[in-house]
């Protein structure tokens, strides 16, 4: 790392900064990237009834109160998806979103369950996302990768078998996680297919401590033995994890305006994250499901940084830092990416 003084940043030109620093997203649902717009182009393409009349409509019911107010219409939206071409065109629609907003890395969750339970074969879901990637890459160099996630809120039979007709399309994607409604399925029911997934070599990742308590969090590392916690904002309510979660050096990827708009929080001046990179934690900033939750990876920053006073220029850079440092990218181009954060910031405090 480069010395950069960071001092010499005023919070006056954070907000351009925090916009053009190169930077990583690891917690982002491509199925929550589905905006009202695509969903009503993609129902009329495919011929799928609606519940709403219009775009304004859609959005107007936005209105959610939890996690689980916001999984039903989540899934509702979905409906639209049915062949390879639709899934291309929504991960295509994000990946040039992300490219614009100088992500360099984005490790995309896709719950392929979802949609096989619709009759929609797997392989459309995983050739059209894998074929956004590719050309995301070919456009933008743009490292873009797919983690294959499976709800929890559905037994690990399911996700067994949902592994398995994954499995012909193995080169596709890098790592499975576990998303879906928090509260009552903690982490251990899935130990099985884990285990089965990490005999495969497949980075292993889970959402715990969002809605969830600190010990779902602990259940994820010791039982499932994940690599990255995903939320995990609960943690502060039990120390020795905090010390634990530092110590191990286990990222959190932090989803600030979903974090609010599920009422994790109920304002951003009352997020945590400010806490969370104080004690040490690898802490990182990511959108979740941008389409729903009112913004995309620079609006999370934004928002984010003008309700909490405590970040400056120096917390910019260690997230964005921490967002490569955490990502499964190969050792040289998380190298690469990191001296292009450090040259953006030397610039910047020289400026």
């Amino acid at each position: 790392m480069i010395a950069i003084d960071f001092g010499r940043i005023t919070r006056a030109r954070l907000p351009g900064l925090l916009r053009t620093m190169p930077k990583a997203e690891l917690h982002i649902h491509i199925e929550g990237s589905l905006e009202p717009e695509m969903i009503f182009a993609l129902a009329r393409r495919n011929h799928v009834a609606l519940a709403y009349p219009d775009v304004q409509a859609l959005r107007a019911a936005y209105a959610f109160a939890d996690l689980q107010s916001f999984l039903d219409i989540y899934y509702a939206g979905a409906s639209v998806l049915l062949t390879e071409a639709d899934f291309f065109d929504l991960g295509f629609a994000y990946l040039t979103k992300a490219a614009a907003e100088n992500v360099r890395c984005a490790e995309i969750f896709f719950d392929p369950q979802t949609h096989t339970a619709r009759g929609v074969p797997i392989e459309h879901v995983i050739l059209g996302l894998a074929h956004a990637c590719r050309r995301a890459h070919a456009e933008w160099g743009l490292h873009a990768k797919l983690i294959l996630c499976f709800l929890r809120h559905l037994s690990e039979d399911e996700a067994i078998a949902t592994l398995q007709a994954a499995l012909p399309w193995r080169e596709h994607f890098i790592g499975i996680g576990l998303d879906s409604s928090e509260r009552g399925h903690p982490p251990e029911n899935f130990a099985r297919v884990f285990a089965r997934c990490r005999e495969l070599g497949l980075h292993v990742v889970a959402h715990a401590g969002e809605e969830g308590p600190p010990a779902y969090i602990e259940s994820a590392l010791d039982v499932l033995h994940v690599q990255r916690i995903d939320h995990g904002v609960r943690c502060v309510e039990d120390p020795a994890l905090v010390q634990r979660l530092a110590r191990e050096r286990v990222p959190l990827t932090v989803c600030p305006l979903s974090n609010v708009k599920l009422r994790v929080f109920d304002r951003m001046a009352d997020h945590n994250l400010p806490a969370l990179l104080a004690a040490g934690l690898v802490a990182t900033v990511n959108s979740d499901d941008p389409a729903y939750f009112g913004g995309y990876l620079n609006q999370n920053f934004a928002q984010t940084f003008e309700a909490l006073p405590a970040l400056g220029a120096r917390e910019a850079y260690t997230l964005a830092r921490n967002s490569f440092e955490a990502s499964f990218a190969k050792a040289e181009d998380k190298a690469r990416w990191i001296a292009e954060l450090d040259a953006h910031f030397a610039q910047a405090a020289a400026a």
